[in-house]
């Protein structure tokens, strides 16, 4: 079952490494927006969007696995169609090194069978829920 509750939406963001697929270079849409937010509360952010070189003053990975440091916790921002490709990314990401173990998929973002999966392999997933609300929820 995905993650819901409040404490398991806090302790998901203890995070300290976010990996964010679908990163934006644009002022003004959420997927730079709520990133942006994120890097000012402390967390390290680490954008992955194959089209951008640096977002946010932090150099852009073109996929997943080209992270090399740890990455704690996964936020998408991209179409729920492309979720199950995105989440078997990061399960294998969290098979072959042991990082990765989170995954949240923001507002709108959902895919129910993808998610099974995840968690079955020991990822917590949120879905449909934007990790700047309810940072600003349960923190602010």
């Amino acid at each position: 079952m995905p993650t819901t509750d409040d404490e398991g939406l806090d302790r998901l963001l203890d995070a300290e490494t976010i990996a964010v697929i679908g990163c934006s270079t644009t002022p003004g849409k959420a997927a730079h927006d709520v990133p942006a937010y994120l890097q000012r509360h402390g967390y390290r952010i680490v954008p992955v969007n194959p089209f951008a070189d640096e977002i946010l003053g932090e150099p852009a990975f073109d996929e997943l696995a080209d992270i090399e440091g740890e990455v704690d916790l996964v936020n998408v921002f991209r179409p729920s169609e492309e979720v199950p490709e995105i989440l078997a990314a990061v399960r294998e990401r969290h098979a072959a090194r042991g990082d990765a173990a989170a995954a949240w998929l923001q507002l709108g973002i959902s895919h129910d069978e993808a998610a099974a999966a995840a968690e079955a392999d020991g990822i917590d997933v949120v879905q449909d829920k934007c990790m700047k609300v309810e940072h600003g929820r349960l923190r602010g």
